[in-house]
C-alpha cells in the first residue's frame, strides 16, 4: 500500500507568480544570483559560496533557502574542477546539516534543478534547502528505492535503482559517514559529466540531485531528467528499464569511475 503525506506541501500561488524564469531563454540584464550586492537574507558564505533565505518562499509552512554554488553564471557541478566541486558539497552538506540538527522541522529537503526540464527557474547554479514544519519528505521513500545494481563500493556505494521512485534510471550515491563527503561529490561530479556528455547520445540536458538523509546514510539520487512518464503522472507508476541495460549502463559507469576514483 503507498503511503501518503497527512500534510501535503501548500503553494503559495501569489509568490509563484513573481518569480523569474530564465532556463529557457536568455540571461536578461543582470542575474539576481549574479548581482551580490543586492542579495539579502543572507546565513552564511565561504568564498563565492553563499547560503541565503529564499526570496520567492512559495511554499507555506517551510523554511526555504538557497545556495549559490558559483560565481560562474554557466558553471555547474558537470563541470566544475574537483576541487571547485569537493568545496561545493562540503559547503552544502554543512548548511543542510546545520539545518537538520536545529530540530526545527519534521523534514530537511536539499535538492538540485539544472535545465529546462528539470523543473528549475534560474540557471545560474545553485541547490535549495528546505525545511518542513509540518511534512514528512521521506514519507513515501523506502530503502528499496537507493537499491539496485551496484556500481562501485569503496568508502561508499554507487547503485542503479531497480525500484526508481519515479522511473527509468536513478542513480545513488552513498555514503555512511560525512568525512566521506569529498568521495561522493567526486563520483557524482562524474556521474553528472556522463549525463550531460554520453548517456543517451548526448540527448539529456536536464538532471536533478535529490539528498536524503535516510536509514542513519547521507544519499544522493541523481535522475536524468526527460518529459515525465504519464504512467507517473497520472497513475504514480514509476517504470524500469530492463535489467540487461541497466547493467549496461553500469558497465560504462564502473569504466570512468574507476578510472578516475
Amino acid at each position: 500500500m503507498i503511503k501518503y503525506s497527512e500534510n501535503p506541501l501548500v503553494f503559495n500561488t501569489a509568490i509563484g507568480t513573481k518569480k523569474r524564469n530564465e532556463t529557457v531563454v536568455p540571461k536578461e540584464k543582470i542575474c539576481p544570483f549574479c548581482d551580490v550586492e543586492h542579495l539579502t537574507g543572507i546565513l552564511k558564505t565561504s568564498d563565492h559560496k553563499i547560503w541565503l533565505k529564499n526570496k520567492f518562499p512559495t511554499l507555506k509552512n517551510s523554511m526555504m533557502t538557497v545556495i549559490i554554488e558559483s560565481d560562474e553564471h554557466l558553471g555547474d557541478i558537470s563541470t566544475y574542477s574537483l576541487e571547485e566541486n569537493r568545496e561545493v558539497f562540503s559547503f552544502a552538506f554543512d548548511c543542510w546539516d546545520e539545518m537538520i540538527q536545529s530540530g526545527d522541522y519534521q523534514s530537511v529537503l536539499m535538492f538540485k534543478n539544472f535545465g529546462p526540464h528539470s523543473g528549475g527557474t534560474l540557471r545560474h547554479p545553485h541547490l535549495q534547502v528546505v525545511g518542513l514544519e509540518e511534512t514528512d519528505g521521506y514519507a513515501q521513500i523506502a530503502k528499496e528505492n537507493f537499491e539496485g545494481v551496484e556500481i562501485k563500493k569503496n568508502g561508499l556505494t554507487v547503485t542503479l535503482s531497480t525500484r526508481p521512485i519515479m522511473g527509468f534510471v536513478e542513480f545513488n550515491v552513498i555514503i555512511s559517514d560525512l568525512k566521506n563527503v569529498e568521495k561522493l561529490a567526486d563520483n557524482v561530479h562524474e556521474m553528472t559529466s556522463y549525463l550531460m556528455t554520453d548517456y543517451m547520445n548526448g540527448r539529456c540536458d536536464s538532471y536533478n540531485l535529490f539528498f536524503h538523509h535516510f536509514d542513519d546514510k547521507y544519499i544522493c539520487k541523481i535522475v536524468p531528467r526527460f518529459i515525465t512518464s504519464p504512467y507517473f503522472i497520472g497513475y504514480k507508476i514509476p517504470q524500469v528499464n530492463g535489467i540487461e541495460q541497466l547493467e549496461g549502463i553500469a558497465a560504462e559507469l564502473r569504466i570512468r569511475l574507476n578510472k578516475k576514483y
